[in-house]
């Protein structure tokens, strides 16, 4: 049985930070239409009291150098110093889907100009913090190339270039572990992307959906230099896999989602020990969760898998509820109602989810008792 030991806490909390812009032009901010902006003080002390002593965050790029190679570290510092305060350890994501206005992705300066970025976090991290920190330099390679560089669903608002945008952005997280590196050798990171399963609907169809399947683990072949090694990947790149689950990360190919009752749908610990046996590294899952009354049910099933893979010595080191909080759609501003906790007050208080809440405590006592008992067997039967 593996014993996770990586991180503060094994269930921790990730704070939606996505930047990216909409169709229309509209640049998204989660961090401040969550309230998170404003109440991270508040929210990471929420998160300590529920036994959360790890999370996922963000840093918003476009923020902090509106100015090329000058940064305003004023939406940042007040987080880093409040995230200490309440004992909490955070894994920063350097980049989620946003950039600064002046930046051209597609072209070379993106690569320098977000190693520079990188490099410049790192140091402010290192001077006003002792422990080791943890980043994600990239958020969810794969799965940003195919969003905004295949279906233009969001920016670059590519169509065809998909590959294209995964090369530059593989480009782009090695350099900034590179930097990140130079400034504090000590420093570790996650890499982020969804596991996926597709299944054809028949044979005509098992070419394409193992093709599709494959593709999921493109972005980190690059990084170990396994495909594509002119970009320079190396294994040391991929230190921690962050996997990201949701219910409807299966489906037949150019079909519907395969469901839970469906016997083609393949349990959750085979995708956590396949992804493990590719590379051996340790895996986080980084992102899960569920919309609305299912929410507690759908945790539930995640935690009972990841038993099951660290009872068969998967190497998984922790379960993140994304999003913890209550968010507004980013298409249209609905209120998407998947969090631990739901929006603010005036005083930035939230209201606790409590089937959610309920069920955190109750998967934090069987974990810390099967860790301690060397129970998985017999409790994530």
């Amino acid at each position: 049985m593996h014993r996770p030991e990586l991180f503060n806490s094994f269930f921790m909390g990730g704070f939606e930070c996505s930047t990216h812009r909409r169709h229309d032009g509209r640049r998204l901010d989660l961090i401040e239409s969550t309230g998170h902006g404003k109440f991270f003080a508040e929210d990471f002390g929420t998160m300590a009291g529920h036994g959360i002593r790890t999370v996922r965050d963000g840093l918003r790029w476009h923020l902090i150098e509106p100015t090329p190679g000058q940064f305003d570290w004023s939406s940042f510092l007040p987080m880093l110093h409040a995230s200490r305060a309440a004992g909490v350890q955070p894994i920063w994501d350097l980049c989620h889907y946003g950039w600064p206005d002046d930046i051209d992705i597609w072209q070379p300066n993106f690569v320098d100009r977000f190693a520079k970025f990188a490099a410049a976090v790192a140091q402010v991290v290192k001077d006003e913090t002792s422990e080791v920190p943890f980043y994600a330099a990239i958020n969810e390679i794969s799965y940003w190339a195919w969003a905004g560089g295949d279906t233009a669903s969001f920016n670059p608002m590519a169509r065809g270039r998909g590959t294209e945008l995964k090369v530059q952005l593989v480009r782009a997280s090695i350099a900034a572990i590179e930097a990140v590196r130079n400034v504090d050798p000590r420093a570790r990171f996650v890499q982020i992307d969804p596991v996926i399963n597709v299944v054809p609907k028949g044979p005509g169809d098992r070419g394409g959906a193992e093709g599709y399947r494959q593709a999921q683990f493109q972005a980190w072949d690059m990084l170990v230099g396994k495909i594509w090694p002119g970009l320079g990947g190396k294994p040391e790149y991929l230190d921690t896999i962050g996997v990201n689950y949701y219910s409807d990360n299966q489906w037949y190919f150019n079909g519907p989602t395969i469901e839970r009752t469906d016997p083609a749908y393949k349990p959750f610990r085979e995708l956590l020990a396949e992804t493990h046996k590719r590379y051996g590294k340790p895996v986080l899952v980084a992102e899960t969760g569920a919309e609305g009354d299912p929410r507690a049910s759908w945790f539930k099933y995640v935690c009972d898998e990841v038993a099951a893979a660290l009872e068969a010595g998967v190497p998984v080191e922790g379960i993140c509820l994304y999003p913890v909080l209550d968010y507004p759609g980013w298409a249209d501003d609905r209120h998407c109602a998947t969090g631990l906790l739901g929006h603010p007050d005036a005083d930035g208080k939230r209201v606790v989810h409590e089937p959610l809440g309920e069920e955190l405590g109750r998967q934090q006592a069987r974990f810390a008792r099967l860790m301690a008992d060397d129970g998985l067997k017999t409790d994530a039967a």
